[in-house]
């Protein structure tokens, strides 16, 4: 849900207590567990981070090895997914707070300006973010990793190739009006209740052009081998936004199913982490 303070809009959790722990301290704790020893290297900077959105006792281990693989910055574009249909097919919250577990995150209000100026399609509206878990389960991990940082929530509720691409354009030249380091989040779980050998078959595919930062190839190859890959439309803007700004290589940091939590190979939701530098 969404409420309006004095001066300021504070959304409040929609999966807390589903998708992760809605206790602070129980957050806190299995995060930590999760990451470990690991933590963010202080090189290579990271520009751009796909991450899985299911609950964190699934894809929890492949997000904690994404976001310690590089250095994060602390001011952050998250791109999601549109589950549930709501709102603009580019929805951007420009002002207020996200009220999680562990604290308030703000929204970059430059940042979100700068880019809502470029892009033809996108349009303030915290309907399309009120329910919508693809975004706010990446939170946690910037505020366990970064304690204090600003971010603007894109959700994408399109597959229009030209209007990821303009809006992956408008980011690349928002975050160069901005002018520091920022981070691009791209929220996606990759193929959904397929057998794992299936599913990690035609997540190959997409994972390939990931690596290859080819935004009009993964549109292409999901939409050719009906790829269940929710996030596909927010990784092609992404993509594109990496390339603009100059990303030069991508790995694979891990990949795992929902099969290695649940025992059930049969019917699986793929993760991927990759980081792109």
């Amino acid at each position: 849900m969404t409420v309006r303070g004095i001066g300021a809009m504070i959304r409040r959790p929609a999966v807390a207590g589903q998708f992760y722990p809605a206790d602070r301290d129980r957050l806190r704790r299995e995060l930590g567990e999760m990451i470990g020893e690991r933590r963010s290297p202080s090189d290579p900077r990271g520009m751009a981070l796909l991450a899985p959105h299911a609950g964190y006792i699934y894809s929890g281990g492949v997000a904690a090895a994404v976001f310690t693989a590089v250095r994060l910055s602390r001011r952050v574009v998250i791109l999601g997914p549109n589950h549930t249909g709501a709102g603009e097919s580019v929805a951007i919250m420009s002002e207020g707070s996200w009220r999680l577990p562990m604290g308030d995150a703000p929204i970059d209000r430059p940042l979100a300006g700068a880019l809502l100026k470029r892009c033809s399609a996108a349009r303030v509206d915290e309907e399309a973010h009120r329910w919508e878990h693809s975004l706010e389960v990446q939170v946690p991990w910037l505020q366990y990793l970064l304690g204090d940082f600003s971010f603007v929530p894109v959700c994408v509720g399109t597959h229009h190739l030209p209007t990821l691409l303009d809006l992956g354009r408008a980011v690349a030249g928002a975050v160069e009006e901005v002018g520091d380091e920022t981070l691009l989040v791209l929220s996606s779980d990759m193929s959904h209740y397929l057998p794992a050998r299936k599913a990690g078959e035609l997540d190959t595919i997409a994972i390939e052009r990931i690596l290859a930062i080819d935004p009009e190839g993964l549109h292409r190859v999901v939409r050719d081998n009906d790829i269940s890959m929710c996030g596909m439309a927010p990784a092609v803007a992404g993509l594109e936004a990496a390339r603009r700004l100059g990303a030069k290589s991508a790995r694979l940091v891990a990949y795992a199913n929902s099969g290695d939590r649940s025992g059930d190979y049969g019917s699986v939701v793929g993760y991927a982490g990759i980081a792109l530098t």
